[in-house]
């Protein structure tokens, strides 16, 4: 490996193509970071010439440990994980799937395992810990009818990332560590998949945007979360932040009926 090799920064995002993930991958490249994405959708629009793409579903488990080898290959400045599955609406248990389930499983949970399982490796860097940033929700807090698999299987995810972060001692002199960051947003987020589940002229004007997340992930790629390990961030539509200790994140659950159009 050339030295050049050797210094240049590399993140990767999976989940990365719209979205928060988006936000991030855009942020950490407009920094001078090589980024790559891994999801099922190619970036598109303002940006995307920046960002290395590689196709990768999920629930392919070959593809996706095959992929990530490949992005884990070389030292990595910084990893976020921001693929998620909510489901095509909200639905109550008794009118669910099992292949609704599992998706969600294999998406918002196996996925961040792999992810971690490969990339940490590529993470530890001597005297200059890496980053995981794992993007959350406020599900995990407030849970909610109709989400039952969506909120059982981000709180599991986010229950993995403290249990790795309790892993790491990130004060050890000469600690090859690397810090754990969580952050979520302080609302709805307008995105492809949300517009997905909206009607027709819906007002969007109330939502954050994926660009909220730029600012944290320009802080974490400067500092790789010097401060923050172990956090749960909650951002706001203005980009700044704060700790979930601080101020819970406000539930977005509604009550719904059994049936369709719910």
């Amino acid at each position: 490996m050339t030295a050049h090799a050797r210094n240049r920064r590399r993140a990767l995002v999976v989940g990365g193509s719209t979205g928060i993930g988006r936000g991030v991958a855009d942020a950490w490249a407009e920094a001078g970071i090589d980024v790559t994405v891994l999801s099922r959708s190619a970036p598109t629009g303002s940006g995307a010439d920046r960002l290395r793409w590689t196709p990768t579903d999920l629930t392919e488990a070959d593809q996706v440990t095959e992929n990530l080898a490949r992005a884990a290959a070389e030292p990595l400045h910084a990893v976020c994980y921001s693929a998620v599955h909510y489901g095509d609406r909200r639905t109550l248990l008794r009118d669910s799937t099992e292949a609704e389930w599992r998706r969600q499983i294999e998406v918002n949970l196996h996925g961040l395992w792999l992810t971690l399982s490969r990339t940490i490796p590529a993470l530890r860097r001597p005297h200059a810990p890496g980053l995981f940033l794992g993007v959350s929700s406020e599900v995990v807090y407030n849970a909610g009818p109709g989400r039952s698999g969506y909120a059982a299987s981000k709180a599991a995810a986010a229950a993995l990332l403290d249990s790795v972060a309790q892993e790491e001692d990130t004060d050890a002199p000469g600690s090859e560590a690397l810090r754990v960051v969580q952050a979520l947003p302080a609302g709805m987020v307008d995105t492809p998949g949300i517009r997905r589940r909206r009607p027709e002229g819906f007002d969007y004007r109330g939502y954050m945007t994926p660009g909220s997340f730029a600012p944290l992930a320009r802080e974490l790629a400067a500092t790789a979360g010097a401060g923050l390990h172990g956090a749960h961030l909650v951002v706001d539509g203005a980009g700044g932040w704060f700790p979930v200790g601080e101020r819970m994140p406000v539930s977005q659950s509604r009550r719904i009926s059994s049936g369709p159009g719910t």
